[in-house]
């Protein structure tokens, strides 16, 4: 099983429009992905983020990985997802994991920070395994449908 990271392209539209078509999914970007030019604006959307990369599973898009808001004290907000087909595998960990030492090394930064939901405990073992730390909860931070979600954040640091 190889895990890779590479910059999103414009062919990769089609995995886009059936990883957004699963519900789980729907909340996970600002803009609906319904058809195919729905997807292609999200890869050319996404090309634009500071540093957004397809996850591949032995070549295969299944994936997402960013890192984005990175400020001046060289810390960076991480997010990543996959293709309901491959969840529970160790890809989106090891992504997020590719993601955190490309982070590092390549661009310099110090911390990382993530979060999810507290009822989904699928997204903490995917940061804990990719070496973030839980730092605490954010009590109502998001809004869904009427509903208030707390959030957990974790956080990874260079030199962990």
């Amino acid at each position: 099983m190889l895990i890779e990271l590479r910059d999103w392209r414009e062919e990769d539209a089609p995995v886009v429009l059936r990883a957004f078509q699963d519900p789980a999914m729907s909340r996970q970007t600002a803009m609906p992905i319904l058809t195919i030019q729905d997807a292609v604006g999200w890869v050319a959307a996404v090309r634009s983020v500071e540093h957004s990369f397809a996850v591949t599973l032995d070549g295969a898009v299944v994936g997402n990985a960013a890192v984005t808001d990175i400020d001046r004290h060289l810390n960076g907000w991480v997010s990543y997802w996959t293709v309901r087909e491959v969840r529970g595998r160790g890809v989106a960990s090891a992504a997020a994991s590719l993601l955190a030492e490309w982070a590092f090394k390549e661009r310099g930064l110090y911390r990382l920070e993530l979060g999810h939901r507290t009822n989904n405990p699928a997204s903490c073992r995917v940061a804990t395994r990719a070496g973030f730390r839980v730092e605490g909860v954010e009590r109502g931070k998001l809004l869904y449908d009427g509903v208030r979600y707390d959030v957990e954040r974790h956080a990874r640091l260079a030199d962990d």
